[in-house]
């Protein structure tokens, strides 16, 4: 091998460690890159360091090629939706984030990692929970205007805010848990009473490490938009579901394969009170570190999830994001039977005829008749039979399927594509895809107006992406016009497919979104100007050589 080419593989080897040569490379290639990538070719050995001197001395070392840079997709509002035949569209209105404060119009230091969404019975008010900021954001539907904030701090466990301390949810790690000062991270929620109360449970208390001892769930009065009770739950409570007559609260509890159940059919609030905690398979003896953390996410046995009950109220299901399909008689507070048949569901929706459930790791929906297995679990109550659910219905719709929603008249189910940056809409009655639009990276939670006319769907924040709030009008042509105040293109009539607007991909990629968030744009123009200056001079200069 000659000196030459030596040096050249040396020098490569030295580019390749350059944090912004690298940056640039993995940039699309468009003018911003070539004009960045000219600007500072020009300084980048300034940034060289003795590990990467150290790299030049030693020609043997091999040097590991930088990793793909995931991509980071932004919704916009006015983007629009290709729509299905002359029924549906839909249109992005406005987006509420924190991931650029330059975006000033949309920039919202609430919104941190947002899980999930609701809106309120009457269609007035969005809540959005912000799980790494410790609250609930509560926003006007009609202007997208902040209307209030929820926070999540209290100074113990007890009080006379908490509801009496229940022998079911025991300190064990943190004997003086119950005393101890923390705030809550929120991750669903459900209403109950008419929507009167807000109830919304925690990921953990934020001392609880690992999420291994007794996590609260909130009751807000969403009169007064504070909170009125507090109750212990199990841990790492994750979905919570209110019986259609509101006399039972379920709290699944991802980190220990049970699920809590409050009662709350007395009038007087200081009468609801905890029963019995159920167990999907067997109870998880919960042992880890107080000070490092591990991985609950994956480390949580069924990871139970979807949890919904069925529309007289008399049976409860509930699915793991790692586990069983399961049914529990709610009058006899007995787990009937769980079943493989639907394996790794994680969010559950029913219309009463058929129950719908998405697949995140497959990007499946499943669909199968409520009756089949509430039949089977009769049957398996007079006998030692298997639950089975009948024929199963499985569609591949996307990529990884999280939150879905039914629109009111059941003709349309909503899909949060988490991993395809997306939402799509399927027709159930032919269960056939018929609408997609653009979300933000990492779409989670979604939620539907109740009059299905508008819809919110949370990004929550992960790898540079995400970290934002999308508000969506759903344009249907036997809805009533919209007068929504945040666009001006709402309430206009479906277009034929010439007047569909398609607009261009914006698309980035996390070193993209970085760099330009932490330049700034009055400090990017700057630099833009200097390298056309450059750029121009250079010609120039080879002209006049030549």
């Amino acid at each position: 091998m000659n000196s030459q080419t030596q040096n050249l593989k040396n020098e490569t080897a030295i580019m390749r460690r350059d944090p912004v040569f690298t940056a640039l490379t993995n940039m699309r290639p468009n003018l911003l890159s070539y004009i960045l990538l000219f600007l500072t070719s020009t300084v980048s050995p300034l940034w060289s360091t003795a590990e990467e001197i150290e790299i030049a001395a030693d020609n043997t070392q091999q040097t590991p090629q930088p990793s793909p840079t995931p991509v980071i997709v932004r919704a916009c509002a006015g983007e629009r939706s290709e729509g299905y035949k002359d029924s549906l569209q839909i249109v992005n209105i406005g987006k509420r984030q924190q991931y650029s404060s330059y975006e000033s119009a949309t920039f919202d230091t609430d919104i941190n990692s947002p899980k999930s969404a609701i809106f309120s019975p009457d269609g007035k008010y969005i809540y959005i929970n912000s799980l790494e900021g410790c609250r609930t954001v509560k926003y006007e539907a009609a202007t997208l205007t902040k209307a209030g904030v929820i926070r999540y701090n209290f100074p113990s466990g007890k009080g006379k805010l908490w509801a009496a301390p229940s022998e079911y949810y025991p300190f064990t790690h943190y004997p003086e848990g119950r005393s101890r000062s923390f705030s809550g991270k929120p991750v669903e929620m459900a209403w109950s009473h008419g929507g009167r109360y807000l109830w919304v449970p925690f990921y953990r208390r934020t001392f609880d490490l690992n999420a291994q001892d007794p996590s609260a769930i909130a009751v807000i009065d969403v009169g007064t938009d504070s909170i009125v009770r507090m109750f212990d739950t199990g841990p790492l409570a994750k979905m919570v579901a209110v019986s259609p007559d509101s006399k039972t609260v379920a709290v699944t509890h991802w980190g220990d394969n049970t699920i809590g159940l409050i009662n709350i059919s007395s009038d007087k609030m200081d009468e609801w009170h905890h029963m019995a905690p159920l167990t999907i398979g067997s109870k998880l003896n919960l042992n880890y570190s107080l000070t490092t953390p591990v991985n609950r996410d994956s480390n949580s046995g069924y990871a139970l999830r979807g949890t919904i009950f069925t529309p007289d109220g008399k049976w409860l299901l509930v699915s793991g994001m790692g586990g069983p399909l399961s049914i529990i008689d709610v009058e006899k507070h007995k787990v009937i039977g769980s079943t493989n048949e639907a394996y790794a569901i994680r969010h559950l929706a029913t219309d009463g005829k058929y129950v719908y459930g998405s697949c995140n790791s497959s990007g499946m929906i499943i669909r199968f008749e409520l009756d089949s297995l509430i039949n089977s679990a009769i049957e398996k109550t007079q006998s030692a039979g298997k639950l089975r659910l009948g024929k199963i219905d499985r569609y591949k719709i996307g990529k990884s399927a999280r939150t879905i929603d039914l629109s009111p008249d059941n003709k349309y189910l909503f899909i949060a594509d988490n991993l395809g940056s997306q939402v799509i809409v399927v027709k159930t009655q032919t269960m056939q895809v018929i609408d997609r639009i653009k979300a933000d990276s990492y779409p989670v939670g979604l939620a539907l107006s109740p009059d299905g006319r508008f819809m919110a769907v949370t990004s929550q924040g992960r790898k540079g992406g995400g970290n934002a709030v999308n508000f969506y009008e759903i344009v249907r042509n036997d809805y009533p016009a919209s007068t929504h105040a945040d666009t001006a293109s709402s309430a206009s009539p479906i277009p034929t497919t010439s007047d569909v607007l398609h607009f261009p991909e914006t698309e980035t990629t996390a070193t993209e979104s970085i760099l330009m968030n932490t330049i700034g744009s009055t400090t990017f123009y700057l630099i833009l100007s200097v390298a056309i200056l450059s750029l121009f001079f250079l010609i120039r200069f080879s002209f006049r050589k030549k």
